[in-house]
């Protein structure tokens, strides 16, 4: 038999064992194992704002929380970032950017016994520092960066 072939029949079936799963009511399309996430804290602008809306308005300085990011950004469209915690029991973890229209780029909730490292690509519209927040056993730390974005090669 022609592979091609094989591989088409093998999707149709799957799709048409969906279908049927979908009809008899077994599966419903379109729901999400995700928890629900207060999104009032991804409407909020600046970082202050964004802090209160978290619950964590008297978030502390802390050194066992870092940021992993470049310096220099040459896109902005694409900036890597790791937030790495060392704070035992570390539940959540946030990245707020200060200049961004909606502060809040990402939060996650951790499970226990979970490694306490996040990492993501944000967009960035201009030079800006970013914020990792985390929450662990109740309490919130955070860890500040400042990340330049180049503009056409040139540091902004």
């Amino acid at each position: 038999m022609d592979r091609s072939r094989r591989t088409t029949l093998q999707a149709a079936g799957s799709a048409s064992l969906y279908g049927a799963l979908v009809s008899m009511g077994l599966l419903r399309p379109g729901t999400a194992a995700a928890q629900a996430f207060d999104q009032g804290a991804f409407k909020t602008a600046g970082v202050a704002a964004t802090l209160k809306a978290l619950g964590a308005d008297g978030a502390t300085d802390s050194k066992d929380v870092v940021i992993v990011a470049p310096d220099i950004a040459e896109n902005g469209a694409v900036v890597p970032i790791v937030i790495k915690s060392s704070v035992p029991k570390t539940q959540m973890m946030a990245l707020l950017v200060e200049k961004n229209p909606n502060a809040l780029a990402g939060a996650y909730e951790l499970l226990d016994g979970a490694d306490a490292e996040v990492s993501m690509r944000i967009k960035m519209g201009q030079s800006s520092d970013v914020v990792a927040l985390v929450k662990a056993d109740g309490k919130f730390y955070m860890a500040k960066k400042e990340v330049k974005v180049t503009l056409g090669g040139c540091g902004g």
